[in-house]
């Protein structure tokens, strides 16, 4: 053997362990370079266009049913402004919270996310932990945990997001902490806590839930400022705001919200269950794989042609038009003598003017309905006798006379 072969020989074991090192290391990079890239320059002209910046406090709120979630950023006044929509590609199990390890259900409720819930080494792409199970959670006996807002389109409980929103999302929540901020609100929940979800969904198992969830989102659309939120009873609870002034938009939007719910029931607003096979994905996405664009994996497509089946249990129904009563000098005219309508009244009918007046009649319903405007115009006017009618004048002499 050749001595250069020898060396090379003698060398094998190093060259494996130097070729071995120059991957992890490069892979080591990626994955910081990955976790360090900035905020898009579209998405930093948002975040300024609404009188924020990059280090501003943040908040995320996430709608299950809509398959979205959405950005919120802290601006110069102090109060949290929409920035931004995010569509998500896979979500998992069903409306409704989460309650034990497993269940593939993507869960539902205000939670915490600090800086040590950032994962820039996820096996997808990048992530954060959403903090699952909360006080709230824990008080019911709920059991699961990791549950992540990550990238790729898989879902076992999370919120999948594919690594470009992913990677964004991670960026503004590092900006954030890097800016300050000890922890960001997320938000989740079943549908937009709209007054028309919550009359629809009046019927469903969770809906109870649902109006603890409504509450916060109400007081968080009134004034822009994070509700602080707490546990009582195994209930959520929130702090009454110290400002005055936004505490009452607080407790009158939550006011003005329950009457509205109220109000489309009584309407006859249908009511309905949502059903899923597993989860659901934004319409954008679905647009996206249908014409062949990849997304990566996609859990359980086959999941998502049952997603979002509605259930009827309610079906609505027209509230009856409130009956109009004419004035008595437009239809006394109609019907009159000579009148158009007069040759067209339902045989037998007499009209109570063309009745003959008798005080022994006690046919009163017509009459009383004929003279009443007339006599309460002049007990209001004042007037030292009412006028005479042949029903009133008959009630008013019986009475006198017994």
């Amino acid at each position: 053997m050749r001595p250069l072969s020898r060396i090379l020989l003698s060398l094998r074991p190093f060259l494996r362990l130097l070729a071995i090192s120059l991957c992890l290391g490069g892979a080591a990079r990626a994955q910081a370079d990955k976790a360090s890239a900035p905020i898009p320059a579209a998405t930093l002209a948002l975040i300024k266009a609404k009188g924020s910046s990059a280090e501003a406090p943040i908040l995320i709120r996430a709608y299950k049913k809509e398959s979205e979630i959405e950005l919120w950023k802290r601006n110069g006044s102090g109060r949290f402004v929409f920035v931004k929509t995010y569509p998500i590609c896979r979500w998992s199990g069903q409306l409704g919270p989460k309650t034990k390890n497993g269940d593939r259900q993507t869960p539902e409720g205000f939670y915490t996310v600090a800086k040590s819930q950032m994962n820039p080494n996820s096996r997808y792409y990048l992530s954060f932990d959403v903090g699952y199970p909360n006080a709230f959670d824990k008080a019911h006996g709920y059991t699961g945990s990791a549950v992540m807002v990550h990238g790729i389109c898989s879902s076992m409980g999370c919120f999948a997001m594919t690594d470009a929103v992913a990677g964004e999302l991670f960026a503004v929540a590092r900006e954030a902490f890097a800016g300050g901020q000890a922890a960001f609100q997320f938000q989740s929940f079943p549908f937009r806590m709209s007054a028309a979800n919550m009359a629809r969904y009046r019927n469903d198992a969770n809906i109870a839930f649902w109006r603890q969830l409504k509450e916060g989102s109400d007081r968080f659309d009134a004034t822009g400022q994070e509700p602080v939120v707490s546990v009582a009873a195994g209930r959520y609870a929130f702090a009454p705001l110290k400002d005055k002034e936004q505490e009452a938009l607080a407790s009158a939007r939550v006011k003005d919200e329950a009457a509205h719910v109220a109000q489309l029931v009584e309407d006859g607003a249908a009511a309905i269950r949502t059903t899923y096979s597993d989860g659901g994905q934004h319409p954008f996405w679905a647009a996206l794989i249908n014409r062949g664009v990849p997304v990566g994996e996609v859990s359980r497509p086959e999941a998502l042609a049952y997603a979002g089946q509605e259930v009827v249990l309610i079906p609505a129904r027209r509230k009856a038009p409130p009956i109009l009563l004419l004035p008595e000098a437009v239809w006394s005219v109609a019907i009159g003598p000579g009148a158009p309508l007069s040759s067209i009244r339902t045989p037998g009918f007499i009209a109570p003017q063309d009745r003959p007046s008798s005080r022994f009649s006690f046919d009163l319903l017509p009459t009383y309905g004929a003279g009443l405007p007339q006599l309460v115009r002049a007990t209001l006017d004042d007037k030292a006798s009412a006028p005479t009618f042949s029903g009133t004048t008959i009630v008013a002499d019986a009475v006198a006379q017994w």
